[in-house]
């Protein structure tokens, strides 16, 4: 019978960098499904994954037993298994804010609806953007986006707007009672503790590229 996995109580923290890696492991397991593998052992998981196999085993353990020694995981078990675990057995209503190019590149994203994940709507404030269609999602007027989420009731909010507005934006944001934000601007927001932010700073993350290939002519091993 599949383990069905326990999610922790509210007071035992899970960081954040052990959820990362259950979403890389998923990847991985998924990979390994469409290449008809039924099993795939904690070593092959870690390598593939980027870590240990005694960090796989520890990052599982979190979430119940897994796996039989000497025969590994079931894959199609571990999948069903983590996706329970990463709230992906559901349908997510997202609304892109900003048509911009980032806004446009996401909307077409098939990696959202393949996890759950559902456009269902997009603002801007330009008025020669509003009324255009966007793989099949209309794009709307911001003077919309409360009386929208009060119908809709949308779960994530997806910032694509500039710096300089992002703040108001995620104001108006929480005040439509969306309570989780990705935010692609660069700018911190600042949101009530109900509300959960997840920030996208492609600049920070080219930089520390550029760090680690620094390092890597002066002759220091990678990490």
């Amino acid at each position: 019978m599949p383990n069905t996995p326990a999610l922790p109580s509210p007071e035992k923290h899970i960081a954040e960098s052990t959820v990362r890696r259950l979403s890389l492991y998923l990847r991985v397991l998924d990979q390994a499904a469409a290449r008809g593998l039924q099993t795939i052992s904690s070593v092959v998981l870690a390598e593939e994954g980027g870590t240990t196999s005694a960090q796989v085993r520890k990052d599982l353990s979190f979430f119940g037993s897994f796996g039989k020694r000497g025969r590994g995981y079931d894959v199609a078990e571990l999948v069903t298994a983590l996706q329970d675990i990463l709230g992906l057995g559901r349908e997510w209503k997202v609304y892109i804010v900003g048509a911009g190019k980032i806004g446009s590149a996401l909307v077409s994203y098939r990696g959202f609806s393949q996890r759950g994940f559902r456009v269902v709507g997009i603002y801007d404030n330009n008025p020669q953007m509003v009324g255009r269609m966007l793989d099949g999602v209309g794009i709307r007027s911001m003077a919309q986006l409360e009386h929208d989420a009060a119908r809709e009731l949308p779960d994530i909010a997806v910032l694509t707007v500039p710096a300089e507005h992002a703040q108001a934006v995620a104001d108006r944001v929480v005040a439509a009672g969306i309570r989780a934000i990705m935010n692609f601007a660069p700018a911190p927001l600042h949101v009530p503790p109900s509300v959960t932010v997840k920030s996208v700073n492609m600049a920070l993350e080219l930089e520390g590229l550029a760090y680690a290939l620094v390092r890597r002519d002066a002759g220091e091993p990678p990490r």
